[in-house]
């Protein structure tokens, strides 16, 4: 199996399941190993009081690509640590794209940094995740 099969299985494997990112309309358009990108419409439910997207939002987007980002080796990865810096609103029904890269990977630990930005290209947020391996994997490669 070749280091992008993995990931792309692992991806599948997570999504098949994850109905955080599906309720808010998440799809992923891109993986490879130690890199993803995920993307998400700005729905009206998900705008706050000043009528652009609410920060918790944002989050979870960088927060999904950084999790696809660090499962990509077929280890059960979870996030360690997590910070954002917001730097533009998120606008009404614009689609946001969330990029995730593996900055390092050293043992069970991993650093991932994500960028977020709206369809223009303007940066609305970076984060940046801190990942821990844990026991197990996403499918048996045993049985390919």
């Amino acid at each position: 199996m070749t280091p992008e099969e993995r990931a792309r299985r692992s991806a599948d494997t997570m999504w098949a399941t994850d109905e955080a990112s599906h309720a808010l309309g998440m799809r992923i358009s891109h993986i490879a190993p130690g890199a993803a990108t995920l993307t998400m419409q700005v729905r009206k439910h998900m705008l706050n009081g000043h009528g652009i997207c609410h920060g918790g939002m944002i989050f979870t987007l960088a927060d999904s690509a950084f999790a696809f980002a660090c499962n990509t080796y077929n280890q059960l990865t979870v996030a360690q640590q997590n910070q954002i810096t917001y730097l533009s609103p998120g606008q009404p029904d614009e689609t946001l794209t969330a990029t995730a890269i593996e900055t390092a990977r050293q043992g069970r630990s991993g650093t991932y940094d994500v960028t977020v930005t709206g369809e223009d290209g303007r940066k609305i947020a970076l984060f940046r995740g801190l990942s821990r391996t844990i026991a197990g994997t996403h499918f048996d490669e045993g049985r390919e």
